[in-house]
């Protein structure tokens, strides 16, 4: 990636993706359901809109559909380095390759480019919840203040992201008290760690479950969390997609 794009870039390195295994499936993914991606062949003053015919790991390539223009196929042709944006569940994908060349695919015009080394996902994580697994629930303690009763309750997790969680409060133990603080909170991540944060709720929703019980799922802010402990968020949330992606490809 260079120039302004580039400076764009250095400030996401943690997002980037470097796992060839995994940059297949994510390319494979936005593929698969025809997402469309903006082709920039000079900046944003020359752009294509694309989409993914097929990848090939076996010999490193993916196939584009061509331009509708043949004055923008013979730029394409021309450029040293093509970018590439699209979006896969809400993310925000990008990745350059070198120069594309002239190819067919299934008996039509198609372009072909190296499958790019690394990838970068703009996930704003304070917008993007992953839903966590029902199977090893996450465990969250969160105490009680006195004028609720005082002790605390160990609830569930819904999702979780970088910016919060959302909780579901079985006993109706916790109010729903939009603006409600609840200091030390501690989440039990499974293979990550423990996390102590305060929570605020944000938003709370009543749930009818089967039985006719009802339940109510709060959605939290995280306040006041340290550095260290959104870094084991972080980490607990890319294990999270790293399995999905690997149930996607079929590699797990």
């Amino acid at each position: 990636m260079h120039t302004q794009e580039g400076s764009l870039l250095e400030n996401w390195h943690d997002y980037e993706v470097d796992s060839r295994r995994e940059i297949v499936s994510l390319l494979r993914a936005i593929g698969e359901k025809n997402q469309l991606i903006r082709m920039l062949v000079r900046g944003e003053a020359d752009v294509c809109v694309t989409s993914i015919l097929d990848v090939d790991p076996d010999t490193n390539s993916m196939y584009f559909d061509c331009s509708i223009e043949a004055d923008q196929n013979r730029r394409i042709l021309e450029a040293k380095r093509l970018s590439f944006e699209t979006t896969l569940d809400k993310i925000r994908i990008l990745f350059s390759t070198e120069a594309a060349r002239a190819t067919t695919y299934q008996g039509g015009p198609a372009l072909l480019v190296e499958i790019p080394p690394t990838l970068i996902r703009l996930q704003r994580r304070e917008y993007y919840r992953m839903a966590t697994p029902v199977s090893n629930p996450v465990r969250t303690t969160i105490p009680i203040p006195p004028e609720l009763g005082g002790g605390s309750a160990i609830v569930p997790l819904a999702d979780i992201s970088c910016g919060g969680i959302a909780i579901l409060d079985n006993k109706l133990m916790l109010g729903d008290t939009i603006g409600n603080k609840y200091p030390d909170c501690r989440l039990d991540l499974p293979d990550i760690g423990m996390v102590t944060t305060g929570l605020r709720i944000r938003n709370s929703m009543e749930l009818t479950l089967l039985n006719n019980k009802t339940n109510r799922r709060l959605g939290c802010e995280f306040i006041d969390i340290s550095r260290g402990n959104l870094a084991l968020v972080q980490r607990y949330i890319t294990k999270l997609e790293r399995e999905r992606n690997a149930r996607i490809a079929g590699l797990s």
